[in-house]
């Protein structure tokens, strides 16, 4: 077969292809990476003396890849075809989309092989090493230049609510993400004491709330009206979603440090902040599902669409969990443990992961100018990637109950670890779903640019 990538290299949509590309491989390879962690938690001495698939290596590089180089790989895919469109002109420099986009996957590339290699800068989200940090900040400052220019150089007057959330979410996180990962301090790239515990977690609940949850929202808000053939409900709403999604999300972080030394002050402005959070949340979902109301089928008959749609469910999940487990009584059992980790997979994958899932091929046939391969494909990866979320959930959530009861009873952790074998098997094997998935998902893509139908002009 003789194999034409023209089209792909074509000048045109040309970041939004090596983005959402480039996420479809990362979300292979960050599942497979998590397959070895899920493997060592079944059997410790599995891989015995093989360092760099070690759990302390190989876990904090899944958990980077997944949430950088897929979720918000394809997110700022998406985000980068979207923002010129309802801005109705083109993107305001692609070459500079694509420096920016070569030089964050390669990011990602150097910070998993360090990563693996033992090179870590040991806090939560931030474990790469600084040169990666400066290479990440670039990407961001190129991102968010194209995305402010593309703004001044529009020729529609009405500033559209995805826009703003683009825009918003480069804008953030090229401000957050030195700050969040100590870049003034090089190498060591940490705070002393309990200072760097409160700069990590600004950082490591703001690069979900302030990079990839606009990103997601900026993808709804431009896929609804369309799938459902039906104008936003409020353009009101939308904005005032955006000003308090700002407002409430950059407090929480500190939620995760209730039971650490950190300012009671502080404590409390996370716990009123996580509990403020339902109400950016219940408009962007309000907005959403009025605008689907009483066209729900054409989200349930599209495989597009039922991505998006399970996403948004789990948004709302996520949402009410999370306030939940703030509540100091409710962390005597859930915190340390499982439970935490079935609220990330829902989080990352559920959330952002799904709509990103549906964005990248919501918006394939229009950068490609080819249909996409095969919406059977679409419909296998959708029912394997939930039934193993469902799973993750189910598993991680019981496990997690198990530990903090047996702790919370005066049970050493030692005791508890045999409780949770049936759970971590039982977690192996629904994650071999998603990494099937995930695969099905890369050969649709590639599937799309070599032999997808052509879309008549």
């Amino acid at each position: 077969m003789r194999i034409n990538l023209t089209r792909f290299w074509s000048t045109e949509y040309l970041t939004a292809k090596i983005f959402l590309v480039s996420g479809a491989v990362w979300f292979a390879v960050g599942t497979s990476l998590g397959l070895f962690s899920a493997i060592h938690l079944v059997a410790p001495d599995f891989f015995a003396n093989i360092a760099f698939i070690e759990f302390g290596r190989v876990r904090p590089a899944h958990t980077n890849t997944v949430l950088f180089g897929f979720v918000t790989g394809m997110l700022i895919g998406a985000g980068v075809y979207i923002l010129p469109k309802v801005l109705n002109t083109r993107l305001f420099s692609e070459p500079m989309g694509v420096v920016a986009a070569v030089t964050f996957n390669l990011a990602v590339l150097v910070g998993d092989i360090s990563l693996l290699a033992g090179h870590s800068q040991g806090r939560e989200y931030a474990e790469y090493i600084f040169p990666v940090d400066v290479m990440i900040v670039v990407a961001f400052l190129l991102l968010t230049a194209n995305a402010v220019m593309t703004v001044r150089q529009r020729r529609e007057p009405l500033l559209y609510v995805s826009s703003w959330y683009v825009v918003g979410a480069m804008l953030w996180t090229t401000v957050m993400y030195p700050f969040g990962n100590v870049l003034w301090r090089g190498r060591p790239g940490a705070m002393s004491g309990i200072t760097d515990a409160i700069f990590l977690w600004f950082y490591g609940h703001n690069i979900f709330g302030l990079l990839v949850t606009p990103l997601a929202v900026a993808i709804g808000y431009y896929m609804v009206p369309r799938i459902a053939r039906a104008p936003l409900y409020s353009q009101l709403l939308s904005i005032l979603g955006f000003w308090t999604l700002l407002m409430f999300y950059t407090h929480i972080g500190g939620h995760h440090l209730i039971q650490a030394p950190i300012p009671t002050w502080l404590k409390t402005v996370s716990i009123i902040d996580s509990f403020a959070m339902m109400l950016p949340v219940a408009i962007v979902l309000i907005n959403w599902w009025y605008t689907a109301r009483g066209r729900f089928q054409n989200f349930l008959s599209n495989p597009v669409g039922k991505f998006f749609l399970i996403g948004s469910i789990w948004y709302a999940i996520v949402c009410v969990q999370g306030p939940l487990q703030s509540l100091a009584w409710v962390q005597r059992v859930t915190h340390f443990n499982n439970w935490v980790i079935g609220h990330s997979h829902i989080a990352v994958l559920g959330f952002t992961g799904f709509i990103a899932i549906a964005g990248m091929y919501y918006v394939l046939p229009y950068i490609t100018g080819r249909k996409i391969y095969s919406t059977k494909l679409i419909n296998i990866q959708y029912w394997l990637v939930l039934l193993g979320l469902l799973g993750f959930f189910v598993s991680l959530t019981a496990a997690g109950l198990i530990q903090g009861h047996v702790w919370l009873h005066g049970g050493t952790v030692y005791r508890s670890v045999p409780m949770l074998k049936p759970y971590m098997t039982t977690r192996l094997f629904e994650g071999i779903l998603i990494i099937i998935g995930s695969y099905i998902g890369l050969y649709n893509v590639i599937m799309t640019f070599l032999k997808g139908e052509r879309i008549s002009e």
